[in-house]
C-alpha cells in the first residue's frame, strides 16, 4: 500500500471542477493525477469531481469513458481496484455550453454548498471571460473559491491582459493559479534547493565565473491532433514565452528573502523585467525559426508538418524556434542565454547546462580543447545533475580527461516522485501559490516575446525546413558557433 498523507484537518470537503473535462489534458493529466493524489491521501474526505463539457453524457456514461479513457494512463504498479473504485464514485458529469448561462444553473445544483470549490479551466483562453462571468451570475463563485488557468495564457500581451481583467473581476490575485506544469517538476523544484541551498554554488553562480546558459526542451512528437490550434501558435507562444522563460528565470533569478510566493515571484518578475528586448537587427540575427519536414524519429518515417492532418499547405508556423538572449544586470552581465525548442528532434530531451569560465592559465600543456567545469541539469526523460569537472587520465604524464560527478535523483531517493501535475493540482488544493505565474509576470513575459513576433513578420521570412529526426536547422548551430560554442546534446 502507499503512504497516506493526512491532508490538513481544517480542510473543507472539495468540489473540483473541470471545464473541458472530457477533453485531451483531462484525460491523459488531470484525472490520472487527481487518481494518485487520492490513492496518496492527498485529497480532503468527501472529494468530488464535477467534469464539464459540451458530450451529453450523464454520470454512468462518463464514469465508463474515463474507464476506458484515463485509466491506460495510469502506471499498472499505481492501480489498486479498490482506490480507483473510490474515485470514480467521487466523479460527477454536468453538460453544458461554457457560453451559454443558462446551462450554469445545472452546474450550480449539482456543486455542495460550503464547500470549497477550485475551478481547472481545461479550455481554450477565448472561453475563460464567458466561464468566469456565468460561474459569479450563478452564485458559484465566493471568496475561498480559486481558479486554475490552462496556458496558453492569450496570444499576445493585449490578449493575455484582457484575460487577466476579465478574471480580475471575479477572482482576486490570490485565488488565480495560471498553471506552468513545468514548474511542478520535481526536478525544477529541485533547482531551487541547488541554488539557495549550497554555499559551494552561490559564490559562482554570476558572471564572469559562468561563461553561458543554454535551456533546451526538445520533443520527438509532432503536432498531432493539435494542429488547429497549433497552427494558430507555434513554438514561440507554445513553449518560449511560458516554459522556457519560467526556467530561465529560476537560473538567473536573486536569492528571494523567503518561500513566500510573491517573495519567489517578485525576484522572477525582475529577471524578465530585464531581459534585453529585441530590435529588429537583433532579431533576424539572434533568432532562428525552423519547421519539421519528413523524416524518421525512432527509426518510424513521418511527415512533414505542412502535410499533418488539418494544417494549412503554405504554413509558415514554427515548430522550431533557437535564440540567444541577455539578462541585463550585474550577476549577468554580458552572459549569453541560448533558449532552444522543437518538435519532432532527434530525442526527448530537456535539460539546462551551465558552462563556467576554463581557468584563466593552464599549467597543463596537454590540456584537451573542452569545457573544464560544466553543470547539466537534465529535467527529462530522467532527472538528474551532473557537475563535469577535470581529472588526471591514469599512466604516466600529466593528461586530463573530463569526468563527470552524478547526482541520480531516481536512485538518490527511495520515495515515489509525483508527476508535475500531480504536485500542482495539490498545491491548487492547500492554496500554495508558489510554482504558479502571477498577472505581472505574465504580462512581462509577453512584454519581451511580443517584439519578437511582430519582428518575424516584418522581416516575412520563411522558417527553415529542418528534417524530422535531426537536432534543428543548421542555423541554430551556427548561432553558438559564433561564440565558439556548441549545443550540448
Amino acid at each position: 500500500m502507499p503512504t497516506k498523507n493526512t491532508p490538513p484537518d481544517h480542510a473543507p470537503p472539495l468540489d473540483m471542477i473541470i471545464f473541458g473535462g472530457a477533453g485531451d489534458l483531462s484525460v491523459r493529466k488531470l484525472l490520472p493525477a487527481l487518481y494518485m493524489a487520492h490513492l496518496h491521501g492527498n485529497l480532503p474526505d468527501s472529494t468530488r469531481i464535477i467534469a464539464v463539457g459540451r458530450h451529453e453524457y450523464d454520470r454512468d456514461a462518463y464514469v465508463e469513458f474515463v474507464q476506458q479513457q484515463s485509466r491506460p494512463f495510469i502506471e499498472s504498479k499505481n492501480l489498486e481496484e479498490r482506490a480507483w473504485q473510490e474515485f470514480l464514485q467521487m466523479l460527477d458529469y454536468v453538460a453544458l455550453d461554457a457560453t451559454d448561462r443558462a446551462g450554469y444553473g445545472r452546474l450550480a445544483q449539482a456543486s455542495r454548498r460550503g464547500v470549497q470549490r477550485a475551478f481547472y479551466l481545461a479550455t481554450a483562453p477565448t472561453l475563460f471571460t464567458d466561464i468566469c462571468n456565468h460561474l459569479d451570475a450563478a452564485g458559484l463563485v465566493d471568496e475561498a473559491s480559486r481558479v486554475v488557468l490552462e496556458k496558453p495564457l492569450g496570444h499576445d500581451l493585449e490578449s493575455a491582459r484582457e484575460i487577466n481583467l476579465a478574471v480580475g473581476r471575479h477572482f482576486s490575485e490570490s485565488q488565480i493559479y495560471r498553471i506552468d506544469h513545468y514548474l511542478g517538476k520535481e526536478t525544477v523544484q529541485n533547482l531551487m534547493v541547488l541554488r539557495f541551498g549550497n554555499g559551494i554554488l552561490e559564490p559562482l553562480w554570476r558572471a564572469p565565473n559562468i561563461e553561458s546558459v543554454q535551456i533546451t526542451v526538445a520533443e520527438t512528437v509532432g503536432v498531432g491532433s493539435r494542429a488547429g490550434f497549433y497552427d494558430n501558435t507555434g513554438a514561440l507562444r507554445d513553449m518560449v514565452q511560458n516554459h522556457l522563460l519560467q526556467l530561465l528565470c529560476i537560473i538567473a533569478m536573486e536569492p528571494p528573502v523567503s518561500l513566500d510566493p510573491d517573495a519567489v515571484r517578485d525576484e522572477k518578475l525582475k529577471v524578465l523585467r530585464s531581459l534585453r528586448r529585441m530590435k529588429l537587427g537583433d532579431i533576424a540575427r539572434d533568432t532562428i525559426r525552423g519547421q519539421y519536414g519528413s523524416g524518421a524519429v525512432g527509426g518510424e518515417a513521418v511527415k512533414a508538418y505542412r502535410d499533418e492532418q488539418d494544417v494549412p499547405s503554405g504554413s509558415h508556423t514554427e515548430t522550431f524556434v533557437a535564440l540567444r538572449t541577455y539578462v541585463d544586470t550585474w550577476r549577468w552581465a554580458n552572459v549569453p542565454f541560448f533558449l532552444r525548442t522543437g518538435k519532432r528532434m532527434q530525442k526527448r530531451l530537456s535539460q539546462i547546462v551551465i558552462d563556467f569560465a576554463n581557468p584563466p592559465f593552464s599549467i597543463f600543456t596537454d590540456e584537451p580543447r573542452t569545457r573544464a567545469n560544466r553543470l547539466v541539469i537534465r529535467l527529462q526523460p530522467e532527472e538528474s545533475i551532473q557537475l563535469q569537472v577535470m581529472a588526471k587520465q591514469p599512466g604516466s604524464g600529466m593528461q586530463m580527461l573530463p569526468v563527470n560527478l552524478n547526482l541520480d535523483l531516481q536512485s538518490a531517493f527511495s520515495q515515489r516522485r509525483a508527476e508535475a501535475y500531480e504536485r500542482l493540482l495539490i498545491d491548487v488544493v492547500r492554496g500554495r501559490l508558489t510554482h504558479f505565474m502571477r498577472r505581472d509576470e505574465l504580462e512581462a513575459a509577453w512584454a519581451w516575446a511580443d517584439p519578437i513576433l511582430e519582428g518575424w513578420k516584418e522581416l516575412g521570412e520563411k522558417p527553415l525546413e529542418y528534417t524530422a529526426g535531426s537536432w534543428g536547422p543548421e542555423a541554430s548551430a551556427a548561432l553558438l558557433a559564433r561564440q565558439g560554442l556548441s549545443w550540448v546534446e
